[in-house]
């Protein structure tokens, strides 16, 4: 079974309430982050709710995504916050950008 061409997934990274970052991919992550404030996400929000989606990476299809979300699930606590930095960062320079 073969996946559609031009589908973009991306990889994301969300803030919990206690702090922790959660990675997951999906192919729409502001429905996704939706769907895990809401509690129909993942369980690891069952403990402490979602917040942020402080990080997405647009990755070229589906096994991309998976296997830059392994490679982002092997980094350690210190990377994973430069990269939530980094998102915030990127977020903040869009809408300078297209404001």
């Amino acid at each position: 079974m073969s996946e559609p061409t031009g589908k973009a997934w991306f990889v994301y990274l969300v803030r919990a309430q206690n702090g922790a970052l959660y990675c997951g991919i999906s192919d729409d992550p502001q429905r996704r982050f939706t769907q895990h404030r809401s509690g129909k996400g993942a369980r690891f929000f069952h403990s402490s709710p979602a917040v942020a989606l402080v990080y997405s990476e647009a990755c070229a299809g589906k096994g991309d995504a998976l296997r830059r979300e392994r490679a982002i699930k092997r980094l350690g606590k210190a990377a994973k916050e430069a990269l939530a930095a980094a998102g915030g960062l990127i977020a903040a320079l869009d809408g300078e950008l297209s404001g």
